[in-house]
């Protein structure tokens, strides 16, 4: 039996490397809903647990985040080179980063993760940049984050 949690939440956290000069994404989000919103999306069978499945997994994970998050330092969209997904606990952790980029002054993020599946979906966003930590809390159909660092 799956496990019931009242609240649907995803958390983003986007960190600037200094050291690479490339930003650093993490988005968790409850394994179980995104499985359901994955379902929803792309009509097929998913199973993010499976280790026989994790190669199929990997192209809809991929393209669920990037379809839902759309991050920007200038005027166009930075491309996001996915790394890949673990299972952690209950949670689904996907990585990604950008290509090279120089130090950020402001981000603009768009993250719309789970609108395709609930009306109370919550996603809190931190953005790291200079170890200067800055977050805030999108209550759906809100998905727009601007920060200046």
């Amino acid at each position: 039996m799956k496990a019931f949690h009242p609240i649907h939440v995803s958390t983003t956290n986007i960190s600037y490397n200094n050291q690479d000069n490339k930003l650093e994404v993490i988005c968790t989000i409850f394994t179980d809903d995104f499985e359901a919103a994955l379902v929803k999306q792309y009509h097929t069978k998913t199973d993010l647990n499976k280790a026989e499945m994790h190669a199929a997994m990997d192209v809809l994970v991929k393209k669920y985040i990037i379809s839902n998050l759309q991050i920007k330092t200038g005027a166009a969209p930075l491309n996001l080179n996915y790394v890949g997904f673990e299972i952690n606990k209950e949670a689904t952790d996907v990585y990604f980063e950008s290509d090279k980029i120089p130090v950020v002054k402001k981000i603009d993020t768009d993250v719309s993760l789970l609108h395709n599946l609930f009306d109370d979906q919550i996603n809190i966003v931190h953005i790291t940049v200079n170890g200067v930590r800055k977050s805030e809390k999108l209550d759906y159909p809100a998905k727009r984050v601007e920060q200046v660092f």
